[in-house]
């Protein structure tokens, strides 16, 4: 579990995950509901952001000295959610390509239209043939016939701990599509964060392509189609996608909304919690920020992977909340937009730091 405003009592008829309404966004096959809703979240006044302070001189030169051992296009950015310090490095302000973070946003809205009493996570909803979309989507294997009956709930926790492609486009359409991800973040004041065009259209954007069901959502119809570009088309495409990212956001503006999730600012205590266990049951990117955890610590993280071209990556990235065995929370965004450095550096580079923060933490207790 995770801690909210420390002193705000949690008024709650009930910790379960749906909410009733009289409505529901576009996308659902749900009728109306006409009965009282069997449970109902009561919003409960935010924490308080804490006081600006000076950030930790110790955890600034961690986090500059593995900033100047990294070659790439990356930013860095550290909330002290409950010390309110921030530690950035240069690229923090600096849109980088989100990929599956982005899906963190699709979340949001979900669970925004839940408080307002116009989605329940028990909405029945249908995952057909024409909604499967490419490279990783598990959900996949169970359409067949006349598709896969399952629930927003069940589509939501997909998304997010396993990073479903389809399941979360699918959730894209019940929400109301891009536009009502884009009203959300500017709604909530998120900040420098972009909203791309859902996961078909921005993939095959990025590899030079024109998008077509038919051929590409199934199998390695997608890697097939990219497979047979020129060399020249395909870099062509991913140097446009780096420039300028449709789903492209600020380290420093993931790692503030992170933060003001986490004191209860963003949502009610039960969809903040939904959302946070939600994340923390990812079991995506166990060589990134959790690889460097000590015993004790909790993490509710997303990751993003772009798309790869010779030793070219786009998009590497770990988002989350780290809190410590004290209780004490730590927002972070580490974002590479565009590197060549081999996979395990990626990874290296995230897990320090994670590492730099915890041993900050652990110091900073003694």
């Amino acid at each position: 579990m995770y801690a909210f405003g420390r002193s705000a009592p949690l008024l709650l008829l009930s910790l379960a995950a749906a909410c009733g309404s009289t409505s529901h966004p576009a996308g659902s096959t749900r009728a109306p509901v006409t009965t009282p809703p069997a449970e109902i979240s009561i919003p409960i006044p935010a924490a308080a952001p804490p006081a600006r302070r000076v950030a930790p001189a110790q955890l600034s030169q961690a986090i500059q000295r593995l900033a100047d051992g990294f070659d790439g296009k990356f930013g860095i950015a550290i909330r002290g959610v409950d010390e309110g310090w921030t530690v950035a490095s240069p690229g923090a302000r600096t849109r980088m390509p989100q990929q599956s973070v982005s899906k963190l946003w699709v979340a949001m809205t979900l669970l925004d239209l839940r408080d307002q009493g116009k989605a329940r996570l028990d909405d029945p909803i249908v995952v057909r043939p024409e909604d499967l979309t490419l490279f990783h989507q598990p959900i996949a294997m169970l359409v067949k016939g006349d598709g896969y009956h399952t629930t927003v709930g069940e589509l939501l926790k997909r998304a997010l701990t396993m990073s479903d492609n389809t399941a979360n486009d699918r959730l894209l359409t019940y929400v109301g599509g891009p536009a009502a991800v884009r009203a959300m973040i500017e709604r909530k004041q998120l900040g420098d964060i972009r909203f791309g065009p859902g996961e078909r259209l921005l993939q095959s954007k990025t590899a030079g392509l024109t998008w077509n069901q038919a051929t590409m959502s199934k199998g390695n119809g997608f890697e097939l189609a990219r497979s047979r570009l020129a060399p020249e088309v395909r870099a062509a495409a991913l140097d446009a996608y780096v420039n300028d990212p449709p789903d492209g956001a600020a380290p420093l503006a993931i790692a503030d909304a992170l933060a003001r999730l986490a004191r209860g600012e963003l949502f009610t205590e039960t969809s903040t919690r939904i959302l946070l266990d939600t994340m923390g049951a990812s079991i995506t990117g166990r060589a990134r920020l959790r690889s460097a955890l000590p015993a004790g610590w909790k993490i509710a993280h997303k990751t993003g992977t772009g798309q790869d071209l010779g030793s070219r990556n786009a998009g590497f990235n770990d988002v989350g909340l780290l809190t410590a065995p004290d209780g004490r929370r730590y927002a972070i965004a580490v974002m590479i937009g565009d590197s060549r450095r081999p996979i395990r550096e990626r990874q290296q580079l995230i897990a320090g730091v994670a590492a730099a923060v915890a041993d900050y933490a652990e110091g900073s207790r003694r």
